[in-house]
């Protein structure tokens, strides 16, 4: 049993740091990209108006994304199904950079209104906790440290062929 309870951490450590990964590698950048669009100004003016929202309107426009996008994802998964596997997969991969764009600048919008119910700062205050526990699991297990290892050796491969090439 104690075993099994082992594995079954393992796992949910292993796809615990897959969603830290999409989120490390895509929740920054699709947001960053999304606050620039909110530059624009018709985005600004809007972004503005977001800001103002009451918690229960901002509960709504946060979840909006993720419910309108859903059966998106349905049609996804039925045109893999009737084998236009490539069109489904392309559509499911849009689906979620769009969707993470949008649902993170959101959250950075509405953010201070969301953390109004306790409910969402309690799940908040958990994710960040375990993303830190996952991040510390992360860095100490054995194919991290390689992975680093490895990263180094090839910056520093990197940086010796660039000053001999310039030299």
């Amino acid at each position: 049993m104690r075993l099994l309870l082992r594995a079954l951490r393992g796992l949910l450590l292993v796809l615990a740091a897959a969603v830290l990964f999409i989120e490390e590698w895509g929740w920054r950048p699709l947001t960053a990209l999304a606050a620039r669009l909110g530059r624009w100004p018709p985005f600004a003016r809007l972004e503005a108006l977001v800001r103002r929202v009451s918690p229960r309107v901002a509960l709504v426009l946060f979840v909006v994304p993720a419910v309108a996008l859903f059966p998106l994802k349905l049609v996804a998964l039925w045109l893999i199904h009737v084998g236009q596997t490539a069109l489904g997969v392309t559509v499911i991969v849009l689906a979620k950079l769009v969707g993470t764009a949008i649902v993170g600048r959101l959250f950075l919008l509405l953010q201070l209104q969301l953390m109004t119910f306790p409910w969402f700062a309690a799940a908040w205050t958990w994710w960040r906790n375990t993303k830190a526990r996952v991040v510390a699991w992360v860095k100490h297990s054995a194919p991290w440290r390689a992975a680093r290892r490895f990263a180094r050796r090839v910056r520093a491969r990197w940086r010796r062929l660039r000053h001999h090439g310039n030299g």
